[in-house]
């Protein structure tokens, strides 16, 4: 099928290559097995759908390949996906995320031709931000040498002399460079002419347009539009003959120019006629190659239910037999269970809790403690300013000591848990931490069961915690919501660093485990440009 789909695509009949195309990655499955079939099948079909300016299609096509890159047997299919991604975002002028999928493409790549290609690639996407500089300081490195595609030979001056023509435009839009965005010009023309390839000639003589234009030559401008214009018609490059038909249209003088207008117009028409009657013939295709593959595997699952049906029959009989049996002793057996593993997690939270504690007064207080009596030790403590500092180390001492106490002590829930649960957020503001409460007011906590209030205050307190350890923060805020039923907690800082290269979920494991009984759901980010984030979800 792969065969049949390249021996189309070599004779240019793009509408038979991309059925088979089609057909092959819809064959892969499953995918992981055929994996470079599957994505290599899936960047042809994008390339095609780029031709035709059906960017969209192209997108939706390759993240399907995105999943089974590392499956490949060959870096080449990733670099390629990849690098089809950039053209398609560039293509849609979203150059950002181009250069996004670029930078990827240069991971993967290993030989120094493609990665001098890509670094090309990437100098085009900055040409089009109209950053010609840093354009310049990719491609002069590379210009330097004659980088040779050990694979395919005959690449090696295509790649040149478009490296060439890209640092010839960087010098020309940037300016003060006449003499050397020619001599890029020249060299690029005369690597091409070369290879006989009456496509790649359209941009070596569009380049000297733009140079003459720039440099107000308007006989040598127009000889280079009228080139431009020959090759584009000679190559069947209906959208190059567009748009170099435009620029002989400036070029010209005017009696032409009356002329190239009626033939530019009828030309822009026909251009949008074939491109909608390709798409539409791509969707057809892609339609019918999913049908039929519906309707095989439907036939498939009728054929396979008979059979199970037929199975369950004679079996019906014998399992009822061993279920009965097995149901009489399977509720001895939970009753048995559930006494026993409540029993067991009981005493374990109870030695979980007093394991934890005793880490907490070790980890906080062992060192202020020390630090404290050798203090005392040290000093003499009739001195008034040595008193006031002992005097001041007991009393952070106390404090964290009663913070410890406060966050393992029992709960309040009944009327009064709205303001103890306030009281403990409050109780995390110091100096240098500001926070805000959104929100609290809003809902009925007396209308909320007890477990869920339990589980909502725990966790509230464990994202402070977290936060203390982990944020700089100088204000925080965390708002409380009601969306039907159920409540939204949302926890954001204004963080501007990482105070350790940490595993979030694995430090707030315990908020999860938490939400479990209740089946909330929970979720956290930490991006040094936005700040710290913790979203919190529980029915009521």
């Amino acid at each position: 099928m792969m065969q049949k789909a390249n021996a189309f695509w070599d004779l240019e009949k793009n509408d038979s290559a991309l059925f088979y195309f089609n057909k092959t990655q819809l064959l892969c499955v499953p995918k992981a097995d055929y994996a470079d079939d599957y994505v290599g099948a899936l960047n042809s079909m994008v390339e095609i759908f780029q031709q035709y300016g059906n960017y969209s299609e192209a997108e939706t096509t390759l993240i399907k390949a995105f999943p089974y890159l590392e499956k490949t047997t060959n870096v080449k299919y990733a670099v390629n996906a990849y690098t089809f991604m950039a053209y398609n975002y560039l293509y849609m002028y979203d150059y950002e995320k181009a250069l996004y999928y670029h930078r990827k493409a240069l991971k993967k790549a290993i030989s120094t031709f493609r990665k001098a290609r890509i670094l090309s690639e990437i100098a085009f996407a900055y040409m089009h931000q109209e950053k010609y500089q840093e354009a310049i300081d990719l491609l002069e490195p590379i210009s330097r040498y004659r980088i040779e595609d050990k694979i395919t030979p005959s690449n090696t001056n295509i790649q040149r002399a478009a490296i060439l023509y890209n640092l010839g435009l960087c010098y020309l839009r940037l300016g003060g460079h006449k003499e050397a965005s020619f001599k890029c010009f020249n060299e690029s023309l005369e690597l091409t002419l070369t290879l006989n390839d009456d496509y790649e000639l359209i941009g070596n003589y569009y380049a000297f347009y733009l140079y003459y234009t720039k440099y107000n030559n308007p006989e040598l401008r127009k000889i280079n539009a009228e080139k431009a214009y020959y090759y584009s018609k000679k190559a069947k490059s209906a959208t190059n003959e567009i748009n170099m038909l435009a620029h002989l249209l400036e070029a010209d003088n005017a009696g032409n120019s009356k002329k190239h207008w009626k033939v530019y117009s009828k030309k822009i028409d026909s251009l949008l006629i074939s491109r909608k009657k390709a798409k539409n013939q791509f969707a057809d295709i892609i339609y019918t190659s999913k049908k039929d593959k519906e309707e095989n595997l439907e036939l498939k699952n009728q054929k396979a239910e008979n059979e199970l049906e037929l199975q369950r029959q004679k079996n019906r009989s014998f399992i009822s037999y061993i279920v009965i049996s097995i149901s009489t002793f399977a509720l001895f057996f939970i009753a048995y269970y559930i006494t026993h593993k409540g029993r067991k997690e009981k005493n374990d939270a109870v030695f979980e809790s007093e394991i934890r504690i005793s880490n907490k007064l070790h980890n906080e207080l062992t060192t202020d403690i020390y630090d404290t009596l050798v203090f005392a030790k040290n000093h003499k403590l009739e001195n008034l300013e040595n008193k006031e500092k002992f005097l001041y180390n007991l009393t952070n001492i106390y404090s964290k000591t009663r913070n410890i106490s406060r966050e393992n002590s029992a709960i309040i829930i009944n009327e009064d848990y709205e303001k103890v649960l306030k009281e403990m957020i409050s109780g995390y503001t110091t100096s240098n931490l500001n926070i805000i409460i959104n929100g609290l007011n809003s809902l009925s906590w007396s209308k909320i069961d007890r477990v869920k209030k339990i589980t909502v205050f725990r966790v509230v307190q464990e994202i402070f915690d977290q936060a203390k350890i982990i944020s700089n923060a100088s204000l925080a805020s965390i708002t409380f919501k009601k969306n039907e039923r159920t409540i939204v907690i949302t926890y954001a800082d204004n963080c501007t660093q990482i105070q350790d290269d940490i595993n979030l979920n694995k430090r707030f494991a315990t908020i999860e485990n938490r939400l479990k009984p209740v089946r909330g759901t929970f979720n956290v980010a930490l991006n040094p440009n936005q700040g710290f984030k913790v979203f919190v979800k529980l029915p009521i």
